[in-house]
């Protein structure tokens, strides 16, 4: 059974590319386009991990965290941030907000498998 990450991202073409290289490495990859719509299908199905952007309409990746931590089943799946953000202060307060992991854009994609194996095993 593929383990199924929940990617979340205003970019469709961002959204198109973790989900290729997620889903070529047996993942099962389940889309939203911001905050809300996360939410939404976080609280209607289950997943082993979140990847979230930071910034985006509706709801940010920290108001995200904030919200799915607060809910009893996303205690403990980890929530890694794909951003284009670097700033130590902003990694900071994801950290407070109960991110697991950061990883800046553009990502390569074996670092991005990387943190995910790591989080989630392969």
């Amino acid at each position: 059974m593929p383990k199924t990450i929940l990617s979340v991202d205003d970019s469709a073409s961002m959204r198109q590319m973790v989900k290729l290289t997620l889903s070529s490495a047996g993942y099962q990859v389940v889309e939203a386009t911001d905050g809300r719509d996360a939410l939404a299908k976080a609280k209607a199905g289950s997943f082993h991990m979140v990847l979230t952007d930071l910034n985006m309409p509706n709801m940010d990746g920290l108001s995200l965290i904030r919200e799915l931590r607060a809910l009893s089943a996303y205690r403990g799946v980890p929530i890694v941030f794909l951003t284009t953000e670097s700033d130590a202060g902003k990694k900071n307060e994801a950290k407070a907000a109960g991110a697991t992991a950061w990883v800046v854009k553009p990502f390569q994609q074996d670092q991005l498998l990387g943190v995910v194996r790591k989080v989630i095993g392969p």
